[in-house]
């Protein structure tokens, strides 16, 4: 069983839910590399230490504090941080019900568990099944540590998810960026079609587990290929193609797609594929 973050409530209206929040992610164990000096590759530290004095800090004597004034600070403890609201540090405050579709996938950060409070299973079911039937997103405000978050309330098979948003002065808008190459390019009705087909020939059920993190064995690969050669302590120089790539290329998109197409040939054959209008 996972260690919970917080127990409090899901609020709205007058409506109090008991909850515990726990966290929904689990990050993929990355590789241990350690920073070298270049010069010599003696390893290179991090180092806590008074700016006052020089000494190093141990963990457990570092506080947090709030600079009022210049060289004047408030010291914060967890404690500060509770009191600060009490309710909001413990709640899931929904301020309004949202169809789930309509939230941009860009606004979605980091999913949390909510799981039921004792004697507070029968709401929080209710809840579940209310949001999964109107197809509606509760949208929340919840403090998780130091920060005040926007959040989504959505239904998950059984359980309730939270997932924290950012909010809309957080994201860079599309309208920033150098599209007016990108206006002027049409599709043709040929092309639209061939992609079609592929994408028929390459649908399948969403199936998460099937997807792993092959990056991480390609690179320790890498370092093995490297012990080998006695390449230790060689830094690898980029090659033309590495710092390129091959964007100069002209891209005979048409060849490409026909290509793809035909290489799936016989994984089409097995399915119908919907009729289609001739071009």
């Amino acid at each position: 069983m996972p260690r919970g973050l917080w127990k409090g409530a899901i609020s709205f209206g007058l409506v109090n839910v008991p909850v515990e929040l726990f966290s929904a992610e689990k990050r993929t164990s990355e590789i241990d590399l350690t920073m070298l000096d270049k010069r010599d590759f003696a390893p290179v530290g991090y180092k806590r230490y008074n700016k006052a004095s020089g000494e190093d800090v141990p963990w457990g004597e570092i506080v947090k504090g709030y600079e009022y004034e210049d060289g004047k600070y408030v010291v914060l403890s967890d404690e500060d941080f509770r009191r600060a609201n009490v309710e909001a540090s413990r709640t899931v405050e929904i301020l309004a019900f949202v169809d789930l579709k309509d939230i941009a996938p860009q606004y979605f950060e980091t999913p949390y568990y909510l799981a039921p409070g004792k004697r507070g299973e029968k709401a929080y079911a209710l809840l579940r099944d209310t949001l999964h039937k109107a197809g509606k997103a509760g949208v929340a405000t919840v403090v998780i540590r130091t920060r005040q978050y926007l959040a989504a309330l959505v239904p998950q098979d059984d359980v309730l998810l939270l997932n924290t948003l950012r909010y809309g002065d957080e994201l860079r808008q599309a309208k920033d960026l150098d599209l007016d190459a990108l206006k002027k390019i049409k599709t043709t009705t040929k092309e639209l079609d061939l992609a079609l087909r592929l994408v028929d020939d390459m649908a399948g059920k969403w199936e998460p587990e099937k997807y792993k993190d092959t990056y991480r064995e390609d690179l320790l690969k890498r370092i093995e290929e490297k012990v080998k050669k006695g390449q230790t302590e060689e830094i690898t120089q980029p090659d033309k193609e590495g710092r390129e790539g091959k964007a100069g290329n002209v891209v005979d998109l048409m060849s490409l797609l026909r290509q793809s197409v035909e290489k799936k040939a016989p994984a089409r054959q097995e399915k119908p594929r919907r009729k289609r209008r001739a071009a």
